[in-house]
């Protein structure tokens, strides 16, 4: 399977939507008529990370972005902080003209969309944390992401691209070469060769901590909320994705064996129709 096999069975477009004088790549695809279902991506990724969930989506109206400062994002220059990252997705939406969305974010991406949750409960239906950051500031997982996505963009050597994606995955296969080929232009790109610093600001610790969901944050979380955890997953154990379904009210927590940081990716046959179950409880 490849990406483009991942995408044939439905129409869709990448396109560049002005966010606020951001031109923000956008994969957009199913019913517009129908909810938004919003995809955002992890630290230094891009939108292919959901290739194997957009068709299993496509009742919804899909986006599947880069985030802020990502992919083939727009990237102003300055350190970006969680709520950069908030008001790049809400001048999205307000773009798109999406008043309401559910929000599906994995790693800081779910960082993201939770703290989008809590400050403008009005605009999100519903969140999936997927592998979610933000809830602690492990200094060891820090250095580990800031010194693999570095080392991947400052050497043209594919293999330090190859060995980034394989750390996300607990099956190497996972991170196909497809994937590798992808992220090794993006991180290849001289916007984002210059752009990396920023990006990666939340490792330094002072940032992260000021940035920190804290459990009396994610108590203010009202919206319905899927915690999905990989138990291999190399960025986070299962006890925080436990502390996150303990601290928000109503959660509901999914944990995939054989998973590592990409639960939509890895496990997307059993992940597609648990997130299909859980959009269609959260919009009834």
């Amino acid at each position: 399977m490849t990406l483009w096999t991942d995408l044939s069975p439905l129409p869709f477009r990448i396109e560049y939507v002005d966010a606020k004088g951001v031109p923000t790549r956008t994969l957009r695809a199913g019913d517009p008529t129908a909810e938004a279902v919003v995809f955002l991506h992890g630290t230094s990724g891009h939108l292919e990370a959901f290739s194997r969930n957009v068709a299993a989506h496509a009742a919804y109206d899909l986006h599947a972005l880069d985030m802020l400062g990502h992919g083939y994002t727009g990237k102003p220059d300055r350190r970006y902080e969680i709520a950069d990252y908030v008001d790049h997705l809400l001048a999205y939406l307000d773009a798109v003209g999406v008043e309401r969305a559910h929000i599906v974010g994995e790693s800081l991406g779910g960082w993201v969309g939770a703290r989008a949750a809590i400050e403008h409960p009005e605009r999100i239906l519903s969140i999936q944390l997927l592998c979610a950051g933000g809830t602690v500031a492990n200094p060891e997982v820090m250095d580990r992401i800031r010194t693999s996505t570095k080392k991947a963009v400052e050497s043209d050597d594919m293999d330090l691209t190859r060995q980034r994606l394989r750390l996300l995955m607990a099956d190497e296969a996972d991170a196909t070469e497809e994937l590798v080929e992808i992220r090794h232009a993006i991180y290849h790109t001289p916007e984002f060769v210059a752009n990396v610093d920023n990006l990666l600001s939340l490792q330094d610790m002072e940032r992260r901590q000021r940035n920190i969901l804290r459990p009396e944050d994610l108590a203010r979380i009202t919206c319905p909320t899927l915690i999905v955890w990989g138990r291999k997953n190399p960025f986070g154990e299962v006890p925080e994705a436990n502390r996150m379904h303990e601290n928000i009210p109503g959660s509901e927590l999914v944990l995939f064996d054989d998973c590592g940081h990409w639960p939509q990716h890895e496990q997307a046959g059993q992940y597609n129709p648990i997130s299909l179950a859980f959009i269609a409880k959260a919009a009834a």
